[in-house]
Formats: C-alpha cells, structure tokens, sequence
C-alpha cells in the first residue's frame, strides 16, 4: 500500500455513499474531483507519477443500498501539505450518480507507529527471543521429516512442475498453486497433487486433467479465483474445493484441508463471472466423473426418489444441494454445513432479517436475480447456490456463486 522507505503519514478517510458504487468510481471520483483543485504543484496525478503520494487503496463494504468504507493515502510531502490534500479530499460530494461524504478520520505519522513497534518488539526479543541453546527433540525430528518429504516430490513434464509421488498413478488428481501447497499435502498423506505454478497452466497438467479425475485446491484469496478461471477455461475440471476465505494451502491444517475436499463441488455448476442473463463467461466443461457424485444408472442420469434417499442429515454442500432442489427450500448454512435457519424459498428476504449467528451460505431452488443477490451480498457470506442466476450485472467479489445442477 505504501513505500516503508519514504512515507511520512498515512492519511485515513471514512466514506459514506447513499447509493451502490464500486472501488473504480470512488477512486475515478477522487482524481476527477480534485483535478486542478490545489494547482500544479500539487496535482494528485503529478504526487502519485513521482512518489510524493503512494497508490489509494479503498475498502467498502455495501449493505442496504449504502455503500461505506475507509480510503488510505499514504503520503511523503510535508505536514502542511499532508493537512492540505487531506483536507482537498473532503471536497468530494458524489461518487458516480450517487451523493457521497469524505471525512478525515486521522493522519497517521508512520514513523511514530514504527518507533512504537520497534519498541514493543525490541520487549518481546529481550524477553523470548534469546537462544539459551536448549535442544528440543520433536523440532529435530520435523526438521528430518520434512526433508524426507521435499525429497519425495516429483517433476513433471517439460514444464517440471511439482507434484507429489502418486500423480502419474493414481485416477485423481488434486491441482494447487505451488511447490509450498503440494509439500503441505504430503505432510498430511495426500500424495496426488500437482502444483499449477501461476496462471500460465503448462501444458502437463492440461494432458493429466484430460485423463484423471481433477479437482482444484486453491488459495482463498484474488490470485486463487484468477487461477481457477483459467482453468475452468483451458482444462478439464471435475471438481472445486475451496480454501477458507483469505487463507493459503500451505497454511491449512489437516482438518482444513479434508474438510475443503470433501465439500468439494462440480465445476460444471461453478459460475465465474456473470456479464448478462446468468450466462457464464468461460467455456463449458465437461460432466463430473467421480463414481461417486454420478448417478446410480450412468446410462439414465435419473435421481433417486426422494424417500429412497438416505435419512441423515446432509453433512457436505453437495448433500444440501441435492437435498434442496425440486423442493421450493431455502437453508442458511452454517461453516460446518449444519443448518441455521430453513424457509420457503420464496421467503428469502425475511430471513435475512431475521437471521442470527455465522452463517457461511445459502443454498436455495429459487433463481436469483440482482436485487435479491444485493440484499445477500450484505450479510457476507462465503457463497450462494442457486437454480439459476438471471439478470446478475454487479456480483460481489467475496461470494462464489453456483448452480445447483
């Protein structure tokens, strides 16, 4: 966000806006808004193009047909000129078609915040940090561990990406980010999973998703989503199991990780971006072929009736997807796949007045048009399941939404 080496303060707004904006039209409103107003010298363009002023970053959140948030300007002039641009920013009265209010919250000196951390720092090596030459036995033994485990990692392909000992092998295969994810995995006994290593997907795990049973691991974070639609569009995906929210695979712990594969869903239902009519934009991939998410009689595809279906609960996504459609039923679900709170379907926007506690998503057989995913976007949750996605122009970014097949 901004340059340790020479930022001087960092400036913190509060935004509010009577209305549903996005960053680009806050940040397009703040250049348009002060273009000129303080003169050449200290044109916020000219700041930014020679580091005197680091990049904005905006964070906002939009619940209710409001959006607020927090704008940080990091910046290296002086203090006069820090209070005068902070100041200039106050100016800014709308944002897009929609009535807005800038306010200065405080001005940060970052070098006061730096002395504080090193301080409170310097307490904890004084009192923690010092190597007294003590030998702890289980350390000795991971470190061994893990050297047997980095040396079982395989290359593959002209590419050599990394992968574990059992990828040629075995009939499935799990796709992750890099060679970090992939040793992550083997500590846990997960022997199958082959590093993408960017968004370039090499050509080796293009050839292995045609011949295996692949399914996507990724981080919880914006380069995990860019990976995925990549692969979506140039592979061929069976299925998707997704990281907790702003967290890395090679972060997870075991119970994560089996938790993320076992509520794994098809990627046919997955929908990456919606430019119109809740078609996605990307290529279609191909049916699922994991023996056991097809149906009994391949050659039918017909489900089962419902009172010949198991009588426990649904435990996985997948269940509570099957378990909803055809039934004109919504569930609220909480992070551990246990319902919170059950309706009609057509009863959504009362419910989520009335809802109480960590509500993780919604799986209901209904389609879902834009206002009705406005009104669940405030409630942030992790992901939507849907019959169907009609008229959708603006999806938040933090929710996946997927069709119930």
């Amino acid at each position: 966000m901004y340059s340790p080496d020479t930022t001087k303060y960092l400036i913190h707004f509060t935004l509010q806006i009577e209305g549903v904006v996005d960053k680009p039209d806050v940040v397009g409103a703040i250049f348009g808004q002060t273009e000129g107003l303080l003169g050449e010298d200290l044109d916020l363009r000219d700041l930014q193009r020679t580091g005197r002023v680091g990049r904005i970053d905006v964070q906002i959140t939009t619940k209710r047909g409001e959006t607020k948030g927090e704008i940080l300007i990091s910046s290296s002039l002086d203090r006069a000129e820090t209070a005068l641009l902070a100041s200039s920013l106050e100016t800014i009265d709308r944002v897009g078609p929609c009535t807005a209010h800038v306010t200065v919250d405080r001005i940060e000196d970052i070098r006061v915040t730096k002395r504080r951390m090193i301080i409170e720092r310097a307490k904890e090596l004084l009192l923690e940090e010092f190597d007294e030459g003590t030998i702890n036995s289980d350390d000795l033994l991971d470190e061994v561990r893990e050297t047997i485990r980095i040396e079982k990692l395989e290359y593959l392909g002209d590419e050599r990406v990394h992968a574990g000992p059992n990828v040629v092998d075995s009939d499935a295969i799990i796709i992750v980010e890099g060679r970090a994810d992939v040793i992550n995995l083997l500590r846990y006994g997960i022997k199958n999973a082959v590093a993408v290593e960017g968004t370039n997907v090499p050509r080796i795990i293009i050839e292995l998703c045609s011949q295996k049973t692949a399914t996507t691991l990724l981080d919880g974070d914006r380069g995990g989503e860019l990976i995925l639609r990549e692969l979506l569009q140039v592979a061929e995906i069976d299925f998707v199991a997704y990281s907790p929210r702003g967290k890395s695979v090679e972060e997870m712990s075991r119970k994560e990780i089996v938790k993320a594969l076992r509520n794994k869903v098809p990627a046919m239902g997955i929908i990456d971006q919606i430019p119109g009519e809740g078609r996605p934009e990307r290529l279609p991939v191909h049916a699922p072929r994991d023996d056991a998410q097809a149906p009994a009689d391949a050659n039918e595809g017909i489900r089962a009736p419902r009172n010949e279906w198991p009588s426990k609960s649904p435990t996985t996504l997948g269940e509570h997807m099957a378990d909803v459609r055809d039934r004109k039923i919504a569930r609220f679900l909480s992070p551990d796949y246990t319902v919170l709170l059950e309706s009609n379907a057509t009863e959504i926007e009362g419910a989520l007045q009335n809802l109480d506690g960590d509500v993780e998503g919604l799986v209901v057989d209904r389609i879902i048009d834009q206002k009705l995913l406005d009104q669940i976007g405030g409630r942030d949750l992790e992901f939507v399941a849907a019959r169907d996605f009609k008229g959708i122009i603006k999806r938040p970014l933090s929710i996946r939404l997927i069709k119930i097949g």
